[in-house]
């Protein structure tokens, strides 16, 4: 079935690109969405991956009553949030900065034993140019895959950490600013190399460039090879959307299986965005 066949009755959905993403229009989030406009939001963000909102300046409190319709927020491990809203925290980069937070491809905090089912991000202050975002189908890249590598990676689990060099230098700025005291150095887990989302049943693949360190049971050396083909091939520029912020945007992701990279283009301007995650299962 396509939309057309079932469109939406309380909202607009425009798709942004072949790959993933749609914008909604003909919602304020500023108010509760009823069960039926929460229902629809919820099921163009399952079809579309990520979904974006204009024009929506909430206060915290209706930034995170509009998390709650769509989940659970839970506290980011690294850093702290804002006063008096512990689940939303800074992503921000100031003028004299010049790495960017989570300035690489990634999937959110996969290196937790239960990742996130989903991040939300509200645009507060922008650069005059720059600081898009770009997001990846990882659906996508599972399935453009070949039949023997597909065959290969099905039931592989793989080491995720938070202590890649990559990564963890875009943290710095942060937690050097607003790090929370008991955040431990690092998290590692195992994950399998390819997922099945627990609401579609689609397979996605779930490794990243910012978080998986290795295949279980081999080493990182022995694992360069076939990770940095698969951390190449899953953003190709097929596979992929870019959003232009504006204040006031606000994009809702699927963690499960898209990815985002934050561009790193607007040195001198600051950029300054609040986040909320919320919690997910354990990937399977």
């Amino acid at each position: 079935m396509t939309p057309h066949d079932n469109p939406y009755r309380t909202i607009e959905v425009r798709r942004v690109a072949g790959a993933l993403g749609a914008e909604v229009r003909g919602v304020d989030l500023s108010k509760p969405p009823g069960k039926e406009v929460t229902t629809e939001i919820r099921r163009a963000w399952l079809e579309n991956l990520v979904i974006f909102f204009r024009d929506q300046p909430l206060t915290p409190a209706q930034y995170m009553a509009f998390a709650e319709s769509m989940g659970t927020p839970v506290e980011y491990p690294f850093v702290k949030g804002i006063e008096g809203w512990p689940h939303i925290i800074e992503v921000k980069k100031l003028e004299h900065e010049k790495v960017n937070f989570g300035g690489v491809w990634h999937s959110d905090t996969a290196y937790l034993a239960q990742p996130p089912m989903a991040s939300m991000l509200l645009a507060r202050e922008i650069p005059p140019y720059g600081g898009d975002t770009l997001f990846a189908n990882q659906y996508l890249a599972w399935e453009t895959l070949s039949e023997g590598m597909r065959k290969l990676l099905d039931g592989r689990m793989a080491v995720n950490t938070s202590a890649k060099a990559d990564v963890s230098k875009t943290r710095e700025d942060r937690l050097a600013s607003d790090g929370r005291a008991d955040a431990p150095k690092s998290y590692e887990t195992e994950h399998p190399v390819v997922r099945t989302h627990p609401e579609t049943g689609r397979k996605a693949l779930y490794v990243n460039v910012a978080h998986t360190a290795r295949f279980s049971g081999m080493t990182e050396e022995e694992s360069a090879p076939l990770l940095n083909y698969l951390f190449q091939h899953q953003v190709k520029p097929e596979f992929t959307c870019r959003f232009v912020w504006q204040p006031g945007s606000l994009a809702f992701w699927d963690n499960r299986c898209a990815q985002h990279n934050p561009v790193n283009d607007y040195h001198g301007y600051k950029r300054l965005m609040h986040r909320i995650t919320l919690a997910g299962d354990t990937p399977r």
